[in-house]
């Protein structure tokens, strides 16, 4: 029975050494790691942001009514272009009765006036004819008189506006809504019947249209915090429209706000540029666009992957083949920066090669 076990135990000895032997001498002819090296490059580097926004006219008005009333007759609708003192709609007015009874009161006031003026002034036009008054007394006399009768005027103009939206001096019909710039309706919010309440002190008033020059267009934009100080006006912007493909337009920028506004977490600051739009070309009002603005380009420079540096505390460096698969650390100075390649000022030359790390190798 020993003899068994004793046997067993030689065999499991054996095996073992036989493994081991086998596992050492396949690890011994294991190949060895070989990295891929890369040499810097001379190329052009630009750097750049992108604002998100969208395309809005720069001269946009909402047109509203001088007076409250009822939407009576529309003239216009929505795409069509209008011009300058074109009639929009006709407002029907409704009466206010307690400015109308106010305005009614005013004018038989004013009448009573007139006719006491006038009483006075037929007497002593008789006395200054019969030359029994100066002609200075005389003078005060036609003169109040002749303000009464203005009164009236006043006051019966004042009462026919109520009533009726129209003036009995000029031939300008105040429930007539004009379009007071030349451009495109954007927008007709109202209909026939609808209630609408004139702009005053107290109230913005009902819009009847939104007119716009669809020639004079901008790009209206936010950029992030990190970004603001390094734009300037007249900055250039390659613009392009979500809805129209394949296709940049130009902008030229020509505001950066002051004020910052926190939004989703961050500040943001709006910018603003005008677009320059090819003759014949219509951009609708309202789409959605994303603008490249250049903070600083390079042309012909040396150049290496991004992905190539590595970092420890303060220190950027490479690893530059010395020997076949040997290498060497190089503190280097790096410039400006696409994301994907940056300017290599210093530490390399462009026919050193440079080590590809693994990870640089499994991102790429």
């Amino acid at each position: 029975m020993k003899r068994i076990i004793y046997s067993i135990l030689g065999l499991i000895v054996v095996g073992g050494s036989v493994w081991l032997g086998i596992y050492f001498y396949n690890k011994s002819k294991t190949t060895p790691t070989v990295y891929k090296t890369e040499k810097p490059f001379v190329t052009s580097i630009t750097k750049k942001t992108i604002a998100t926004g969208s395309i809005v006219p720069l001269k946009e008005v909402n047109i509203k009514p001088q007076v409250s009333g009822i939407v009576e007759e529309l003239f216009v609708e929505a795409g069509q272009t209008v011009k300058s003192g074109q009639p929009i709609a006709k407002i029907k007015i409704v009466p206010n009765l307690a400015n109308i009874n106010q305005a009614e009161n005013t004018l038989e006031q004013a009448k009573i006036q007139l006719n006491e003026a006038k009483k006075e002034f037929d007497r002593f036009q008789q006395l200054y004819d019969q030359k029994v008054v100066a002609e200075q007394e005389y003078r005060r006399y036609l003169s109040d008189y002749n303000l009464k009768k203005q009164a009236v005027d006043a006051a019966e103009n004042q009462l026919h506006i109520l009533k009726s939206g129209s003036s009995l001096r000029k031939s300008e019909i105040s429930n007539i809504i004009y379009s007071t710039i030349s451009g495109m309706l954007l927008d007709v919010p109202v209909k026939v019947g609808t209630s609408v309440i004139e702009r005053n002190n107290f109230n913005e008033g009902t819009t009847i249209a939104t007119v716009a020059d669809m020639k004079s267009l901008i790009f209206e934009g936010e950029v992030d915090e990190a970004e603001v100080a390094k734009l300037k006006e007249g900055m250039e912007l390659a613009m392009t429209i979500g809805a129209i493909e394949d296709k940049k337009y130009q902008a030229n920028l020509y505001y950066i706000s002051p004020k910052g506004i926190t939004k989703e977490g961050a500040i943001k600051f709006q910018i603003k540029a005008r677009v320059v739009l090819p003759e014949n070309e219509f951009i609708r009002a309202g789409y959605s666009a994303n603008a490249d603005i250049v903070l600083d380009k390079k042309d012909q420079v040396l150049a290496i992957k991004e992905s190539l540096l590595q970092f420890k505390k303060d220190s950027v460096f490479v690893e530059v083949e010395t020997a076949p698969q040997k290498f060497e650390k190089r503190i280097v100075k790096t410039g400006i920066s696409d994301g994907i390649n940056i300017e290599v000022v210093s530490g390399v030359k462009k026919e050193d090669k440079i080590k590809v790390s693994e990870t640089a190798a499994s991102n790429g």
